[in-house]
C-alpha cells in the first residue's frame, strides 16, 4: 500500500464553518446564494500549495520505483517556479498598485502573501529533506551518486579539472560589483554563485558573480576511479566552479561561495487593443519577460547574514520573498538524473491500445468509415494517441476527397506530425486553417515559430481573438463524397501535442454527426472571421455559454430530484473554483443531491460541512499519469459533456472552450465506468476533509485490496501488458 499519511500535514486553511440557516435549501436564484454562509471557500492559492505538497507525497512513496520518485521531486520544483512567476507576481502586482480586490476567501493580496511565504518556505524544506535523507541515498545505495567536489579522488579531480579548463573555463564570466561595476542584471530562474574575494594585498573584500551556465547540463557524469561502468555519479556544475575559482579570481583569496537563484514575474500582458499585429505584440513582451521584478530569492541554507543582505538590496526582494534550501538549489535538474538507463528503477513500459473502430496498428483501417458507423471515444493514455487523433489528421492531409481541415493548435509538440500533416494537406491544394494561439503561457515562441512555418506553407492561420485565449480543442474535416459535403469532427480535453498525449490522461470523442458539423462550422467561422455566434446545438461554448450551461443542468438535477427521481452530478476537473458553480453544487447538496467531484489541483469547494454541503464528496488522483480530462455527468438527464474548460474564471470568461455531449450509450457507459473506478472506495487518492485539509485515502481498507486507478485502466485496456 502506498503511504501517503505524510500529505495530512496540509495546512488548515480556514475555521469550521458556519452552516447555513435551513431555509438555504432553495433551487437556485440569488436569495438561496445570499443565504450561503461567507466562509463557504477555500483559498486558491493555499490549495493550489496543498495539490504541490500531493505531488511531493509521491516523491515520499517508498513503494514507487526509485527514479520515478526523483521525478516527482523534479515535477515539485518545475511546479513551484511557474506558481511563482504567475500567481505570485500576480498578487504582488495588486498589492503594489494598491488593488483591494480580495479573494473569495475574503483575504487581501498583502495577506496571501503572507502564507504563501510561510507554506512555500515549509514545503522546500521538506522537498529538501525528501531529496537528502531519502531519495539520495537510495539513489546511491543503486549505484547512482550526486556527488561533491569533495568526494572525488586525486585521478578524478584531475580530469575533471581538464574538462573545466577546455570546456567550461572560456564560457564563465565572472562579474565584480564596485563603484565601476553596478551589480550585474540575474536572469529569472538562473544559477549563480555569490562570492567574496579578499584582495591579499589591501585586505580588501569584494562581491562577484559567477552565472552557472544555463545552456549545458546542470549535472556533469563523472567517470569514478575503479567503479564499474553501470555506476552513474554525477557532480553539481557548480561545485565544479566553486573548485576553480581560484581560476577565476587570480591573486585573490575566496573567502565564501554560495549558490543563489531568482524568480522574475512572468505574467505579462498584451494591449490587443493598442497593437494592431498581435504577432509583433506578442514578441515585444516576451523580450520583457526578462526583465520582470523578482518574486522569489532562493539561497543555500548556509548563506551568511552580509551575504543574504547584499543580495536583498540589490535585487530589491522582501525578505518575506526569501526561500533558504538545505542542500541543492532548483531539483527540477533531477530531470537529468531520471535520463539514467535503468529501467528496472521506473514504471514498467505502458505500449497504449489502437480504439477497435480504428483497426489495429500494423492494419489502420480508414477514420472516415469508421465514423460512418458511429461515434468513437478515445482515452489518452490508455489509448494511443499516433493510432487515434494523429491518424485521423494523416489520413484527411492525404485524402484526396478531403476538401478542408480546420484546426485549433494551444500546445504542440517540437517535432509535431500534426503541423507536418496540416503543411502536406496545403500543399496538396486543400483549405486549410489553423488557429494557433500563441498567448499559451510559457509555449508562446513555440506558437510563434510554428504559426509563420504553416503561414509559409500556405496554411491560414489565425492567431486567435482579441481579448480571449483559443483553449478549446477542435478539428473539423470536410470531405466530398459522391454528390454530398460530409464533416468529420474531433472534440477533447487534451491538446494535439503526441508527446504529452502520453503522460497525460485525456478524453476525446469522434463523430460524423451532422449536427456536431454544424456547430464547428459556426465556431470556426467565430474564430476566423466576423460572425459573433452565440447559440449553438448540441455545443457549450465560452465565454458564453459553459457556465449559464453547467449551473443550468446542475438547476435542473435539483429540480429533477425534487420530483422524487435518482438525481446525481459527478465532475472530473483540472481545478474548481468558479463561484457560481461552487454555489450552484452547494445548492444541489442542500437539496440532496449527491455530488462527487474528482479535482486533480485546485478546488475552492468545501465538502463534508454539515447543513453546507454534507452529499458532496471531493476527491484527488495523482499517480503516473497526469489526470487531465474534464467530464461532467448529470445522472437524472442521462447526460455526459467531455471538454477543454475547467471550472475557472479565466476558461469560463476569457477563454475559448468547448464542451459536447457524449450521446452514444456505450460510450457513456465508458466514461461513466472512468468514474466509477476513480471513486471506487478502495481506490487509493487524497480526501478533502471539511476543515480544508486533505487525507489519504482509504485508511480502512487491506493493503492488498487498494486500488490504483491508473494501473486498472491500463489492465482493462491492455491486459496483454504486465
Amino acid at each position: 500500500m502506498i503511504d501517503l499519511v505524510s500529505d495530512t500535514e496540509t495546512i488548515k486553511q480556514l475555521p469550521p464553518i458556519s452552516p447555513p440557516p435551513a431555509a438555504a435549501i432553495a433551487s437556485g436564484g440569488d436569495a438561496s446564494t445570499q443565504r450561503l454562509p461567507r466562509d463557504r471557500y477555500l483559498n486558491r492559492e493555499l490549495s493550489w500549495l496543498d495539490f504541490n505538497a500531493r505531488v511531493m507525497a509521491l516523491a515520499e512513496d517508498a513503494s514507487l520505483p526509485l527514479l520515478e520518485r526523483a521525478k516527482f521531486l523534479a515535477i515539485f520544483a518545475s511546479n513551484l517556479d511557474e506558481f511563482y512567476m504567475v500567481r505570485v507576481a500576480g498578487l504582488k502586482r495588486r498589492a503594489e498598485t494598491g488593488l483591494s480586490v480580495r479573494s473569495a476567501d475574503g483575504r487581501s493580496p498583502s495577506e496571501q502573501l503572507e502564507m504563501i511565504s510561510a507554506r512555500a518556505q515549509e514545503l522546500a524544506e521538506r522537498h529538501a529533506k525528501v531529496f537528502i535523507d531519502e531519495v539520495n541515498p537510495a539513489l546511491s545505495a543503486e549505484g547512482i551518486d550526486i556527488i561533491g567536489w569533495s568526494d572525488l579522488d586525486d585521478d578524478e579531480r584531475r580530469r575533471l579539472s581538464g574538462y573545466f579548463t577546455d570546456q567550461v573555463f572560456p564560457v564563465l564570466t565572472p562579474l565584480a560589483v564596485d563603484p565601476a561595476h553596478p551589480f550585474p542584471y540575474i536572469s529569472g530562474l538562473s544559477l549563480n554563485l555569490a562570492v567574496t574575494v579578499r584582495d591579499t594585498g589591501t585586505g580588501g573584500e569584494h562581491f562577484a558573480r559567477v552565472k552557472v551556465p544555463d545552456n549545458v547540463d546542470r549535472f556533469v557524469r563523472v567517470r569514478r576511479t575503479g567503479a564499474p561502468s553501470a555506476i552513474a555519479a554525477f557532480l553539481p556544475m557548480e561545485d565544479l566552479i566553486a573548485a576553480h575559482l581560484d581560476l577565476l579570481f587570480p591573486g585573490l583569496t575566496v573567502v565564501e561561495t554560495h549558490s543563489f537563484r531568482i524568480t522574475r514575474n512572468a505574467d505579462f500582458e498584451v494591449d490587443e487593443d493598442r497593437d494592431e499585429d498581435l504577432l509583433q505584440a506578442m514578441e515585444r513582451e516576451l523580450a520583457r519577460r526578462r526583465f520582470g521584478k523578482p518574486v522569489r530569492l532562493e539561497v543555500s541554507d548556509d548563506m551568511t547574514e552580509h551575504m543574504l543582505e547584499l543580495l536583498l538590496r540589490e535585487l530589491e526582494v522582501d525578505p518575506a520573498d526569501v526561500i533558504q534550501v538545505p542542500g541543492l538549489l532548483d531539483l527540477s535538474c533531477l530531470w537529468q538524473v531520471y535520463g539514467v538507463d535503468r529501467p528496472e528503477l521506473k514504471d514498467a513500459p505502458y505500449v497504449p491500445a489502437t480504439p477497435a473502430a480504428f483497426g489495429e496498428r500494423e492494419t489502420p483501417r480508414n477514420v472516415f468509415a469508421a465514423l460512418r458507423e458511429g461515434d468513437v471515444l478515445v482515452h489518452h493514455p490508455y489509448d494511443s494517441f499516433s493510432t487515434s487523433v494523429q491518424r485521423f489528421i494523416e489520413q484527411a492531409a492525404a485524402d484526396p476527397q478531403v476538401l478542408a481541415i480546420k484546426q485549433t493548435l494551444y500546445r504542440t509538440s517540437g517535432d509535431s506530425p500534426i503541423i507536418n500533416s496540416l503543411v502536406e494537406a496545403a500543399e496538396a491544394g486543400k483549405q486549410v486553417v489553423a488557429l494557433v494561439e500563441i498567448k499559451a503561457r510559457f509555449d508562446e515562441q513555440a506558437n510563434i515559430k510554428w504559426a509563420r512555418e504553416l503561414e509559409q506553407a500556405g496554411v491560414h492561420v489565425v492567431y486567435g481573438l482579441v481579448g480571449l485565449k483559443t483553449h478549446c480543442k477542435t478539428c473539423l474535416v470536410v470531405r466530398r463524397e459522391g454528390s454530398t459535403i460530409r464533416r468529420y469532427c474531433h472534440i477533447g480535453t487534451g491538446n494535439y501535442n503526441p508527446k504529452t498525449a502520453r503522460l497525460y490522461e485525456d478524453v476525446g470523442l469522434f463523430t460524423a454527426a451532422p449536427e456536431i458539423g454544424a456547430d464547428l462550422t459556426d465556431l470556426f467561422n467565430s474564430l476566423t472571421g466576423y460572425s459573433r455566434k452565440e447559440d449553438y446545438r448540441n455545443l457549450m461554448v465560452a465565454p458564453l455559454g459553459v457556465r449559464a450551461g453547467i449551473v443550468e443542468r446542475i438547476d435542473r438535477e435539483i429540480e429533477l430530484a425534487g420530483q422524487g427521481c435518482a438525481a446525481r452530478i459527478r465532475i472530473k476537473a483540472n481545478a474548481i473554483v468558479d463561484e457560481q458553480i461552487i454555489d450552484a453544487l452547494y445548492r444541489a447538496s442542500l437539496a440532496g443531491v449527491p455530488v462527487q467531484i474528482v479535482v486533480r489541483g485546485i478546488c475552492g469547494l468545501r465538502a463534508g460541512v454539515p447543513g453546507l454541503s454534507e452529499n458532496i464528496e471531493v476527491r484527488s488522483i495523482l499517480g503516473r499519469f497526469l489526470e487531465h480530462s474534464r467530464v461532467m455527468e448529470f445522472g437524472a438527464q442521462g447526460q455526459t459533456w467531455i471538454g477543454s474548460a475547467d471550472m475557472m474564471h479565466r476558461n469560463l470568461d476569457r477563454r475559448v472552450e468547448v464542451m459536447v455531449q457524449v450521446k452514444d450509450p456505450k460510450l457513456v457507459d465508458q466514461l461513466s465506468q472512468v468514474f466509477d473506478s476513480a471513486l471506487d472506495p478502495a481506490t487509493r487518492c487524497w480526501i478533502l476533509l471539511p476543515d480544508g485539509t486533505w487525507q489519504a485515502s482509504p485508511t480502512d481498507v487491506e493493503a492488498d485490496q487498494v486500488r490504483d486507478h491508473q494501473a486498472f485502466l491500463m489492465r482493462r485496456r491492455r491486459p496483454d501488458q504486465p
